[in-house]
C-alpha cells in the first residue's frame, strides 16, 4: 500500500458485530503483534489460526484481494536510480512520435487503422523496462525475453526511431509494408509480426492470448534446457505486457498453475489495468484488478499490486479514517472510468465530494492538481519499485497488475472515453492539448503538421537513452538468428527398417515412433530432440520412451510409480527428454513453439517433434500453430491418427477430415500424408536437414495413422519424388500368359494418399480383373503439388518462368485415362491439384465430406464412397 496501514482499517465498521470491544482488543493485539515482532511472525500467527479454523470446520478462508491499495508500501520502495526529468521527458517524446505516426498514416490513409490509446496507458510500463529491466542478448547473457502488447507496437517504433534503429521515412510506412521498399524505406507492421520485421520483432503477440501462454511456456522451456545441462537460463527473465481485457481469453488463463507448480520464478507479467476493452469497460460493474487478484493468487503467483501513484501518498498518509478505502471499496470500473474522462473539477465533485472525510481530504488541492492524479501504471517511481520486486522474487512467477488509464494524455479527444481505442484522428486543437499536457519542444506548426521530433544526438536525453540501453546489452526487440548446424545421421542408420519394410506390417505411427528412438540413440541430434505429446504417449505406442529418454520434471519423481515393474514403467526426471503436457493442445503447442523457435530465442537448435491425435491440431489451436509460422518455427508436427476413417470407434468429434486444407494455407508449413512407412523416414529425413542443417525457416506437418498393414519397400529413386509431393507407385494390368492379351485395354490412373492409398490399390487390383489398366501414383503432399503448380502458372503469366508443366502433369504424363482421386480428407484437398493436371484429362475426386461417424473402417469408407469398391465404382463411370 502506498503508505502505513490507516488505523481505520484495524478497526472493525460491521453492524452486525456482537462484541464491538473484543473485536476492537483483537485489533490492537495484533497490531502490536506487528509493531514489537515483524510481518514474519504475524504471517506465522495467522497461518496457525487459520490451521486451527480449519480443523474446527468452521468454514472460513481468507479472502483472496486485497484492499485497493499498492502492494508496496512507501518505506518499502527502494531509490529510483535513473533521472526522472530525462525518463519522463523521453517518454513523452515517444508518446507524441507514436501518435504522430498512426495520426499521419490515417490522414493520408483513412483505411490504414492503428492505435493510440493502447500506448498511452502502457508507456511508462514499457520505459521503465526499457531503461532499467529489460536485458538484451550480448555477449555475457542470452538476455531476456519480452513480449509487447501489440496495440503499443507503435510506441516501440518511436522508440527505435530515437535509438537510431529506425528512419523517420520508416516511421512515415506505419503499416505500409508494400509501398514502403519502392521508396526506400521499410514498413512497419500494425503488431509484432517476426515473419515480417524477422531482423526486429520476437514474439508475435497480436492473436490475445497466444502471447500470455506462450511466455510461460518459454519460460518453463528456460528451465527444460537448464535441467536437461543444454544452456544455462540463470538470471534470465521472461517479461510479458500484456492487456486486463486480454485476460477474458482462455489461452491467457489456461497455464497459470502451470507456472506456479513449475516455480517460474523466471517469469514477471504485467497487467496494463486500463479497464477498458475494445468498447468499453472490461468490468463496469466490478473491478477488474480484483478479479485478477484473485485468480492469480488462487493460482499460486505473486501478485503486485500498483494502483496509486505517489501523488496519492499524501492523501493516503492523511486518511486516518479509511474513508479513501472505503470509497474506492464501492467504485466500479465503469465509474472509474469516467473519473479518467471527466475533468479535476469533476472528480472532485463527484468522488471527493460523496462525504466529509473525503472533501476534508481534498482541501487545498486545485481542480489541475486532482485532475493530475496518477494511477500507479503512469508514475515510474512506483512501476519500478514494483519491477525490482518482481525481478527479487523467488519460487513463484509474479503478476503486477497496474492501474491505468487507457489514452492517458489525449486529454478531451480520448482519455477514458468508450470510442479511445479507435481514436486515430485529432484535430488542431487536441494536438496542442497533448504538446502542453506533456511539454513537448514543438511549436504550434511542428505540432500540427505532425513533425517526428529526435533530439541532437550530444543532448542529455539521447545520451541517456543509449547509455540505459548498453548498460542493459544492447536494443530491444531485436531478433536473432545465428546458431549452430546440427548433423543429421545418413537414413540409413535409424529408418533402415522402414525404407526395406519388405511387406512387414506396422503402422505409420508405429514406424514412426520406431524412427524417433533411434534418433533419439544419436550422439549430437539425439539430445536436441524433444519430444512432445499431450496426453496420448501411450495410445501412440511411446511408452518405451519412458525408459530410454524420460519424462521432463522440475523436481524429478518423487513417487514409485503403479507400473514400476514394467518394461514400459512411467518415469519422470529432472533429465528427462519428453515434455508430456496433460491434456492441453494449447500447451503442448505452446511448448513446441518455445522449442521450435529456440535458434533463434536461444542461438540454441533444438528439433521438436509434437505428435497428437491430429483433429485436435489445427482445428483446435490453428491461431497458435499460425503464430508459430509468424515466428519462423522450425519443427514437426505429427497428426496421427489421422484422416476421417482411420480411427473408426471414436465418431465425429475425433476424425479428422480438415487439417491438410488449413495446412495448405500457412505459407512455411510443408504438409505431407505418407502412407507407407518409407515415405515418411524420407520426408523426416528432408525436414530435419532442411531445419537444422540448411537452416531454412520452414515447418512439417506430418500425418500418421494407427492402421496397421504390409509396409512395402520404398522403390529405389524416388525419394525426391516423395518430397516434391507424388511418385508412380505401380502399374496394374492383365498378365503375358492371359487370354486376350493383344487386345486394347481401357485405362485409368488412380491417385490415393494416406490411409486411402491401400484402398487404391484393392481397387486397381479389382479393375484388372474387369480388363483396366490401372496407373496408381501415391500422393505423399496434395499442397507441395499444389504450390509447384501455382508457381509454374505464375511464370507462364508473368514471364517468371518458362511454360513448362507443373510436376504433377509431368509425373501423370506417361498415364493415360480419366483421373479418379481418393483420400481420406474433404475434397477440396485433392481438388487443390485439379488446374496443374495434364490437359484433356478428366478428373474425379472422392473424399470425406461431412461429419464423421462411429463404425469400423471398413463401414465408414463404404459411407463416405472412399473404399476399394467405391473407387471402382468411380471408375467404372468415369470409363462411361
Amino acid at each position: 500500500m502506498n503508505a502505513s496501514t490507516p488505523h481505520a482499517l484495524l478497526t472493525s465498521r460491521d453492524e452486525t458485530d456482537i462484541d464491538p470491544q473484543e473485536t476492537a482488543e483483537w485489533h490492537d493485539a495484533f497490531a502490536a503483534l506487528v509493531a514489537t515482532q515483524g510481518p514474519a511472525r504475524a504471517r506465522q500467527i495467522l497461518d496457525e489460526l487459520a490451521r486451527v479454523a480449519r480443523a474446527q470446520r468452521i468454514g472460513w478462508q481468507p479472502e483472496l484481494s486485497t484492499p485497493y491499495f499498492n502492494t508496496i508500501r512507501v518505506e518499502q520502495q527502494p531509490v529510483f536510480p535513473g533521472d526522472l526529468a530525462i525518463e519522463e521527458r523521453l517518454g513523452s517524446l515517444m508518446r507524441w512520435n507514436a501518435l504522430a505516426m498512426v495520426v499521419r498514416a490515417n490522414e493520408a490513409y483513412g483505411e490504414l487503422g492503428g492505435h493510440i490509446a493502447s500506448y498511452a496507458s502502457a508507456a511508462d510500463l514499457f520505459e521503465v523496462g526499457f531503461n532499467h529491466f529489460f536485458n538484451a542478448r550480448s555477449e555475457q547473457s542470452k538476455g531476456d525475453l519480452v513480449f509487447f502488447q501489440p496495440h503499443s507496437a507503435p510506441g516501440v517504433y518511436a522508440r527505435a526511431f530515437l535509438e537510431g534503429r529506425l528512419e523517420e521515412r520508416d516511421l512515415t510506412f506505419y503499416r505500409q509494408e508494400l509501398s514502403a521498399p519502392a521508396q526506400g524505406a521499410r514498413g512497419l507492421s500494425s503488431y509484432p509480426h517476426p515473419y515480417l520485421m524477422p531482423d526486429f520483432w520476437q514474439f508475435p503477440t497480436g492473436s490475445m492470448g497466444i502471447g500470455p501462454i506462450s511466455s510461460i511456456y518459454h519460460a518453463r522451456f528456460m528451465r527444460y534446457l537448464s535441467d536437461r545441462r543444454l544452456l544455462d537460463c540463470a538470471g534470465r527473465k521472461v517479461w510479458g505486457v500484456f492487456g486486463d481485457g486480454e485476460m477474458d481469453e482462455p489461452e491467457s488463463m489456461s497455464a497459470l498453475t502451470l507456472a506456479a507448480r513449475e516455480g517460474l520464478d523466471n517469469l514477471v507479467w504485467v497487467v496494463n489495468c486500463n479497464l477498458q476493452r475494445l468498447d468499453g469497460p472490461v468490468r463496469g460493474n466490478g473491478r477488474i484488478i480484483d478479479e485478477l487478484e484473485k485468480l492469480f493468487a488462487g493460482a499460486g503467483w505473486n501478485v503486485i499490486k500498483l494502483v496509486w501513484g505517489s501523488d496519492w501518498d499524501g492523501l493516503f498518509a492523511r486518511d486516518t479514517t479509511g474513508a479513501l478505502t472505503r470509497a474506492f471499496a464501492q467504485t466500479v470500473d465503469g465509474q472509474m472510468q469516467t473519473f479518467a474522462a471527466k475533468d479535476g473539477r469533476y472528480n472532485r465533485e463527484h468522488f471527493f465530494g460523496q462525504n466529509e472525510e473525503l472533501q476534508r481530504l481534498a482541501q487545498g488541492m486545485t481542480d489541475e492538481q486532482i485532475d493530475r492524479l496518477k494511477r500507479g501504471g503512469h508514475d515510474v517511481v512506483k512501476i519500478h519499485a514494483a519491477y525490482a520486486a518482481a525481478a527479487r522474487h523467488r519460487g513463484q512467477p509474479t503478476v503486477i497488475l497496474a492501474h491505468t488509464k487507457k489514452g492517458y494524455g489525449m486529454g478531451a479527444a480520448g482519455q477514458g472515453k468508450m470510442t479511445t481505442h479507435s481514436h486515430k484522428k485529432f484535430d488542431e486543437t487536441d494536438l496542442i492539448a497533448f504538446r502542453n499536457r506533456f511539454n513537448l519542444p514543438l511549436t504550434d506548426e511542428q505540432v500540427t503538421s505532425l513533425t517526428f521530433y529526435k533530439p541532437a544526438e550530444d543532448s542529455p536525453e539521447m545520451q541517456y537513452l543509449h547509455a540505459r540501453r548498453q548498460a542493459l546489452g544492447g536494443y530491444l526487440p531485436k531478433r536473432e538468428t545465428a546458431c549452430e548446424v546440427l548433423p543429421v545421421p545418413e537414413i540409413a542408420s535409424y529408418a533402415q527398417f522402414a525404407l526395406a519394410a519388405e511387406g512387414k506390417e506396422m503402422s505409420t505411427t508405429m514406424a514412426f515412433v520406431r524412427l524417433l528412438g533411434n534418433l533419439l540413440k544419436h550422439a549430437e541430434l539425439g539430445p536436441r530432440i524433444v519430444p512432445i505429446v499431450a496426453d496420448e504417449a501411450r495410445t501412440f505406442g511411446m511408452a518405451n520412451l519412458f525408459k530410454q529418454v524420460g519424462i521432463y520434471s522440475s523436481v524429478g519423481q518423487k513417487y514409485a510409480p503403479e507400473d514400476i515393474g514394467s518394461v514400459l514403467s512411467y518415469r519422470e526426471a529432472l533429465e528427462g527428454q519428453i515434455l508430456e503436457e496433460g491434456i492441453s493442445e494449447a500447451g503442448a503447442i505452446a511448448s513446441w513453439t518455445a522449442a521450435a523457435t529456440s535458434y533463434s530465442v536461444h542461438g540454441l537448435a533444438m528439433l521438436p517433434f509434437y505428435i497428437y491425435y491430429s483433429m485436435f491440431g489445427f482445428q483446435r489451436v490453428g491461431d497458435a500453430i499460425w503464430a508459430a509460422a509468424d515466428q519462423r518455427a522450425r519443427g514437426f508436427l505429427l497428426g496421427a491418427t489421422s484422416g476421417r476413417t482411420t480411427l473408426g470407434g471414436e465418431g465425429l468429434q475425433h476424425q479428422d477430415g480438415s487439417s491438410h486444407l488449413v495446412a495448405a494455407t500457412i505459407p512455411n508449413c510443408k504438409a505431407y500424408d505418407p502412407a507407407f512407412a518409407g515415405e515418411m523416414a524420407v520426408i523426416i529425413d528432408r525436414g530435419m536437414r532442411e531445419m537444422v542443417v540448411e537452416q531454412q525457416d520452414v515447418f512439417y506437418y506430418v500425418t500418421l495413422m494407427n492402421e496397421n498393414y504390409a509396409q512395402p519397400s520404398l522403390p529405389d529413386g524416388v525419394a525426391e519424388d516423395v518430397i516434391r509431393g507424388c511418385y508412380k507407385f505401380g502399374s496394374y494390368s492383365r498378365r503375358k500368359d492371359e487370354r486376350q492379351s493383344h487386345e486394347k485395354l481401357e485405362k485409368v490412373t488412380l491417385l490415393g494418399s494416406g490411409a486411402i492409398l491401400t484402398e487404391v490399390i484393392q481397387a486397381a487390383e479389382l479393375l484388372v480383373d474387369e480388363g483396366v489398366e490401372v496407373d496408381v501414383f501415391s500422393v505423399t503432399s496434395w499442397s507441395e503439388l499444389a504450390r509447384d503448380g501455382q508457381r509454374v502458372a505464375l511464370g507462364e503469366v508473368g514471364a517468371l518462368l518458362p511454360g513448362e508443366p507443373s510436376f504433377v502433369a509431368r509425373q501423370l504424363a506417361e498415364s493415360a485415362g480419366p483421373i479418379i482421386a481418393a483420400t481420406d480428407y474433404v475434397r477440396a484437398v485433392p481438388e487443390s491439384i485439379r488446374a496443374y493436371l495434364p490437359r484433356g484429362r478428366d478428373y474425379l475426386t472422392l473424399g470425406t465430406d461431412g461429419f464423421g461417424r462411429s463404425d469400423t473402417r471398413a463401414a465408414l469408407r463404404s459411407f463416405f464412397g472412399v473404399d476399394a469398391a467405391s473407387i471402382v465404382q468411380a471408375v467404372r463411370h468415369a470409363l462411361r
